[in-house]
């Protein structure tokens, strides 16, 4: 077993061109905000190498680097493979990312508890190599929340990344709307604190079998070069990003407001009301939130207890109820505490142009399949769930028609995408499929404790699903 060595690395700071304008560096010694594509800031006091601005990007073809291109999702999401992706980071700019990462979440392999970053990690540009294909200077950061801080904190340098593969265009112009098969934006999660390696894949495949807007996912191989050669990172699950390719292929139109809430506000309870809180996604330079308080203030609307008919009519008008309750069920059926209803985060909302009403995205799955923490997922019945705290939920569920139409799709989940027999041949196929990535995972690099944790885990969430359906018809019958 390779344990990782954390070296401690010395910030170079390059003020002005070196050696005929090879070496260029951006940022400064004091924090400073730096702006990435996505309009978002991050601090750093660390500097990011901009070097080799003069290469020539020979491997690039229309097919797979160009923004022409339509998203390959064949290529990239294969369900029945696990493909090797490589990333290759200078070690200047590895030593630019851990010292980031210090700043943020203070010494590795030293956990702070609770204490997180409302910051970004650094982008650094990096090579992206794929089938014996390179793609040029790729913005390359490590990314998440809880599982990036308590990775990091306990040592395990497997942690999620985040690719945006054109970042650097500015730096490089050889790369202008540099895209991998199609993709823009890209992210490669740990599969932090999951044994089986399986629940972000295997949710994100119940929503999408359920009729949901939801990413595609794939299982990979990673391996970090930051100068000592390509080091096996582990096995990772790829996962396509929401202000993407979701909008843009699974709407016909993508130019809608995406929100991603993140706070007090994400609960819509009465009075949370925060435009800082919604965090937009798409149109960010635009200063209207009127769909989402609209949608606060038609869910606390006095008609709901009046004149349920009327409410209903006009929570209809803003917000997708039928996509939402059918969400409702997967999502409680399956079991999945990290979201709305036990946490102001991990969903999206998209105002879907077509029809004019916020659409409900699922996001962040690798906690599902399992009871989970904070109280745990609720039960089908949404016993103990404050009403007022979580309206979305309360309000609706307490709605006669609203809970007749979530009692129907609660059936046909475990009738259809999350049948017992359905799910423990998937567990089998795919435990199968990642066997080898998962249990060849190496010590600092792996959440396992022993190669046998892996198929144990499979196995439990096997009993899971046994378990979930039986739940599911005693909630029904009663």
């Amino acid at each position: 077993m390779k344990r990782v060595n954390l070296k401690t690395k010395t910030t170079i700071a390059f003020l002005s061109i070196i050696t005929m304008g090879l070496f260029l560096c951006i940022g400064c010694s004091s924090k400073e905000s730096i702006e990435d594509s996505e309009g978002e800031t991050s601090e750093s006091e660390t500097e990011v190498v901009i070097d080799d601005t003069d290469f020539e990007a020979t491997d690039w073809t229309v097919d797979t680097h160009s923004k022409d291109a339509d998203p390959n999702f064949d290529e990239v999401f294969e369900d029945d493979a696990v493909k090797r992706i490589d990333l290759v980071i200078s070690e200047d700019n590895w030593g630019v990312m851990l010292d980031d990462m210090e700043d943020l979440y203070g010494t590795f392999g030293r956990s702070r508890g609770n204490s997180f970053s409302d910051e970004d990690p650094v982008f650094v540009p990096a090579s992206v190599f794929y089938n014996g294909i390179e793609w040029y200077k790729v913005g390359v950061r490590f990314k998440g929340n809880s599982s990036l801080a308590s990775s990091w904190g306990s040592g395990i340098l497997k942690l999620s990344f985040k690719l945006d593969f054109d970042e650097f265009e500015d730096d490089y112009p050889q790369i202008k709307n540099q895209r991998f098969y199609g993709f823009k934006k890209l992210s490669l999660k740990n599969n932090y604190l999951d044994k089986s390696m399986l629940r972000e894949k295997v949710a994100i495949d119940v929503f999408r079998n359920a009729g949901l807007v939801a990413s595609h996912a794939a299982f990979y191989k990673v391996y970090v070069d930051h100068g000592d050669g390509p080091e096996y990172f582990g096995a990772y699950t790829m996962v396509e990003e929401v202000d993407d390719t979701v909008i843009d292929t699974q709407y016909s139109d993508n130019d809608g407001n995406l929100y991603k809430p993140d706070g007090d506000a994400a609960s819509f309870a009465s009075g949370s009301y925060d435009e800082d809180e919604y965090v937009k996604k798409t149109n960010e330079d635009e200063a209207d939130f009127s769909d989402v308080a609209n949608l606060l203030d038609v869910l606390h609307d006095s008609s709901r207890t009046s004149d349920a008919a009327a409410w209903r009519a006009s929570l209809e008008s803003v917000f997708d109820t039928d996509v939402f309750l059918k969400y409702l069920a997967v999502n409680t059926v399956i079991q999945n505490w990290d979201t709305y209803g036990r946490m102001t985060h991990n969903y999206f909302l998209y105002n879907n142009p077509d029809t004019g009403k916020l659409n409900w995205i699922p996001w962040d799955n690798n906690e599902a399949l399992q009871t989970g923490n904070q109280g745990g997922a609720y039960a089908l019945n949404f016993q103990g769930l404050s009403s007022s705290s979580w309206p979305l939920i309360g309000y609706l569920y307490n709605d006669e028609v609203y809970k007749a139409q979530y009692d129907t799709y609660v059936q046909e989940v475990i009738d259809g995408p999350f049948n017992t027999a359905t799910m423990q041949a998937l567990y089998d196929s795919y435990g199968v499929l990642l066997e080898e990535a998962a249990t060849s995972e190496v010590d600092g690099y792996t959440f396992l404790n022993s190669t046998s944790d892996f198929q144990s885990a499979i196995n439990t969430l096997k009993s899971h699903v046994a378990s979930r359906t039986s739940a599911a018809n005693s909630y029904l019958n009663n």
